[in-house]
């Protein structure tokens, strides 16, 4: 599957606020210091570890935006897999503006790559199984938008953005409203004819009184596996299922056997690790 670029409207602002964070006060002092005004460079974008690449388009406009002249070309665009050794893009010109980004444009994406690699390590675990991987809203502040487009340029699916796009009543939500009837027949008098709602639930005997509520998915939190074989086969294609409950590569093929429709993997946005990608100076 195609997955489009995010517009530049929605990248400018986390990458100009990480670098004017990174400039501080006086911009880069040991750049500046050591490298001549006249110097230019030429540099490769260098793969550290087998991954998929993501957030090539922040990285490159940390260099456009510290300098206009830096010139770039790319070999692997985001969503391509990658081995230790491929080069992701080429980066030439000034050298102090590319010295001055380079630790934003990797922080992006490298982060980014990360995510996107880790999603496709679980949905390649599940390659034979219909059940599809989503994130979650754990996400780290300012960054969900790309965060959830790293998800997806690794295979895996998108949950809610932000508590407007949908109803998801979880423990809290029942123990204030006094159960799981009476919050799904409130959230339902509130919202529009669009809006899905999901109920969490951790027993069976929640999942019987959310499937009674008619609703249009539920999260199924921390389950066994038997448990969860019986929650599909209570719900029996009424409503979407969805598992959750620290999954990984290795535990997610068992999970998905259960037959439930989503694994939700909250660490591939909060925890994920960084993908190693280094930058390289050629001459």
């Amino acid at each position: 599957m195609i997955v489009p670029p995010l517009p530049r409207l929605l990248l400018e602002p986390l990458v100009r606020n990480a670098l004017v964070e990174d400039l501080g006060r006086a911009g880069d002092i040991t750049t500046d210091a050591i490298v001549p005004e006249e110097a230019r460079a030429e540099t490769a974008l260098v793969a550290r570890q087998p991954g998929v690449v993501a957030g090539i388009d922040l990285a490159l406009l940390a260099f456009q935006l510290i300098d206009g002249t830096i010139e770039i070309a790319i070999e692997r665009r985001d969503g391509s897999p990658i081995a230790p050794g491929d080069t992701i893009a080429t980066v030439a010109g000034p050298t102090r503006g590319i010295l001055t980004a380079e630790r934003v444009a990797l922080n992006f994406l490298c982060h980014l790559s990360g995510v996107a690699s880790a999603t496709a390590s679980i949905v390649a675990a599940l390659r034979d199984q219909r059940t599809r991987v989503t994130c979650t809203r754990k996400t780290l502040p300012g960054l969900r938008a790309v965060q959830k487009y790293a998800v997806r340029l690794g295979g895996g699916a998108n949950h809610r953005f932000g508590l407007d796009d949908a109803v998801l009543i979880k423990d809290n939500h029942v123990a204030a409203a006094g159960g799981i009837g009476p919050a799904v027949e409130r959230a339902r008098a509130a919202i529009g004819h669009l809006v899905k709602i999901e109920v969490e639930v951790d027993t069976l005997a929640q999942l019987e009184e959310a499937l009674a509520c008619n609703v249009d998915a539920v999260l199924l939190d921390n389950m066994s596996l038997e448990e969860l074989r019986r929650a599909v086969r209570m719900a029996a294609g009424r409503v979407i299922t969805e598992a959750s409950g620290r999954i990984t590569p290795t535990t997610a093929p068992e999970v998905a056997a259960t037959g439930v429709d989503l694994i939700s993997v909250g660490w591939l946005t909060h925890s994920a690790a960084t993908l190693d990608i280094g930058l390289d100076y050629r001459r």
